[in-house]
């Protein structure tokens, strides 16, 4: 219910707005009640759907999902990416290791909890970019991966 207070020809008057259907409203004014009919249609004002687009992090990590490549590129070559900001703690493998989907590579301790880095991609480790102890940011190359 609405409250509205009008001074008309320095009378005041209080109205209150009870129910408004179609183009009639049902209003009272200083203690009267009155159903007036409005010229115009009254629209109701609807309330916004929030429609949010699919989020996708910055970076290449979908846990325990293969990403496809082109058909001539090779296969399982790419980088694993820190998902958020944090400090490694340790790293799991070394130069040369051969790594599948779902493996555990690092530790990441982000916000006082431990994160495992787990590959989303299959080859052999062919470069670590950390040390344990590093500082790094989300989207920062961890370990690249090739074949």
């Amino acid at each position: 219910m609405k409250k509205f207070k009008f001074t008309i020809n320095q009378n005041q008057y209080d109205v209150d707005i009870v129910n408004v259907e179609d183009n009639t409203a049902e209003v009272v004014v200083n203690g009267t009640k009155y159903k007036v009919e409005v010229d115009k249609k009254i629209q109701q004002t609807k309330t916004p759907t929030l429609i949010r687009s699919k989020v996708e992090p910055s970076t290449d990590i979908s846990k325990n999902v293969q990403r496809t490549a082109e058909p001539t590129a090779p296969k399982g070559v790419g980088y694993i990416k820190s998902p958020l900001p944090g400090t490694i703690l340790s790293i799991n493998v070394k130069v040369g290791d051969l790594v599948k989907v779902g493996d555990h590579l690092i530790t990441l301790e982000a916000m006082k909890m431990e994160n495992n880095i787990n590959s989303d991609k299959e080859g052999t480790v062919t470069a670590i970019k950390v040390t344990p102890r590093q500082a790094v940011l989300e989207g920062d190359v961890l370990i690249e991966v090739g074949n």
